[in-house]
């Protein structure tokens, strides 16, 4: 499908369905605030024993490697320069610039002294022996390179058309002037922070694996392994390109477009590699440990396991090695589904079933508070997602569609 250049999305913002997800953020926001005032104790079932919970496994563990399509397309088209999936590199890109957005929104929820979150960015209260230490700062520069990535989206939305309103006009041209400046600058260096960001996601990818090495003695042998690291990093980069695909084909039923099946079904082809390469080295480390012998125990943990691996993992590498299913809206979502889920599960699993204080005397469950600021940030995400698809050029539209977006939004802007 022949395509054109990015651009603005026209259509309304609110329908129904932005309608419930606003009133759950609405709740989420409420419950944020009511956390950040009464503190942990008053909001979440966290204590001594279990000083982490869901916002950890869902809002961090899980929205990092969720964010992962980010690292993994830009890697692809920048790096091993297969320009054929350039359309989906900026959805990719904002996926992963508000997934890791919420995700230090979530963990400021989560620290009891979130006002200290800012001692990282300065070199002498740095701790070169802490694993969160490297996790935090990776995080902490990975966004400022995706802001400094989707800079150029910006300008391309803004150039030339600054017209501020009463006595503001006179910063019109100092403002043109500095876009026209940013754009020129950041085209000859952003290879460089292209590069930047695949290196600095590898590293906090395979460094919250490394969370859980230091915590043998409370965690099933299922999931306790020295290679948690490598196996983090890999989940993460399995679950980049089924969150392209997951991502735009919501984006394209949301806007009623057509799906963009040639270059989504060029991307699942490389899905099933990874997901055997993962799988291959989860099935090796079991054997090597010994730990496959809990696999048949019939505990709780060994279900879940086999839920993870057998659905979120198996599953989806057969429906993707099939040619007809790959070129399946319904199939590659379906698939794609399936191997998110399985990541998620796995990061809950690590954080959660995994893990178990020495002398725990009750079990962790989250409280309403919890589950409703875990629910409120995402329908958040996806709201600014929809925001930010309909003000910048993000979605490469058809050739017949974008004249439309584009004479609208012209008229638009010169109305106001």
């Amino acid at each position: 499908m022949a395509h054109d250049v990015a651009a603005p999305v026209q259509a309304p913002f609110f329908t129904t369905g932005t309608r419930i997800l606003a009133a759950i953020a609405g709740i989420g926001i409420a419950v944020y605030i009511f956390r950040l005032i009464a503190g942990l104790g008053m909001v979440t079932n966290l204590d001594n024993q279990y000083p982490w919970g869901l916002w950890i496994a869902i809002d961090v563990a899980c929205g990092v490697a969720l964010a992962a399509g980010g690292f993994t397309t830009a890697a692809l088209v920048h790096i091993f320069h297969q320009e054929k999936y350039h359309p989906v590199v900026r959805p990719a890109l904002l996926t992963a610039l508000l997934g890791y957005t919420f995700v230090v929104i979530g963990l400021l929820a989560d620290l009891g002294r979130y006002y200290n979150v800012w001692h990282p960015m300065i070199p002498f209260m740095w701790q070169g022996n802490s694993v969160l230490f490297e996790v935090g700062i990776c995080v902490m520069i990975y966004l400022t390179v995706l802001y400094i990535e989707f800079v150029p989206i910006a300008t391309e939305r803004f150039k030339g058309r600054v017209h501020l309103l009463g006595r503001l006009s006179v910063f019109d041209r100092l403002i043109e002037w500095a876009i026209t400046l940013a754009d020129k600058t950041l085209g000859r260096v952003m290879s460089l922070f292209i590069i930047a960001g695949v290196v600095l996601s590898c590293l906090h990818q395979s460094s919250l694996g490394t969370l859980m090495v230091i915590a043998p003695t409370k965690m099933h042998p299922l999931w306790y392994t020295p290679m948690s690291p490598l196996l983090f990093l890999l989940s993460a980069i399995a679950v980049g390109f089924p969150m392209v695909i997951f991502e735009s084909i919501l984006a394209s039923r949301s806007f009623k477009l057509k799906p963009e099946l040639d270059i989504l079904s060029g991307l699942a082809r490389f899905i099933p590699v990874i997901l055997g390469l993962y799988l291959s080295v989860k099935i090796i480390d079991l054997i090597l440990r010994g730990a496959w012998v809990y696999l048949f125990d019939g505990s709780p943990a060994s279900l879940m396991y086999f839920l993870e691996l057998g659905g979120g993992v198996l599953l989806p590498l057969i429906i993707l090695m099939i040619p007809k299913a790959r070129g399946s809206v319904g199939w590659l979502f379906t698939a794609a589904a399936l191997v998110i889920g399985g990541v998620a599960l796995n990061r809950i699993n690590v954080f959660l079933v995994a893990y178990t204080p020495l002398y725990a005397t009750k079990t962790y469950f989250p409280s309403p508070f919890e589950i409703a600021l875990t629910a409120g940030l995402i329908a958040l995400l996806v709201l600014a997602y929809r925001a930010a698809v309909m003000i910048f050029p993000v979605i490469a539209l058809p050739a017949g569609v974008r004249p439309m977006v584009v004479e609208n939004k012209n008229k638009a802007l010169a109305g106001a």
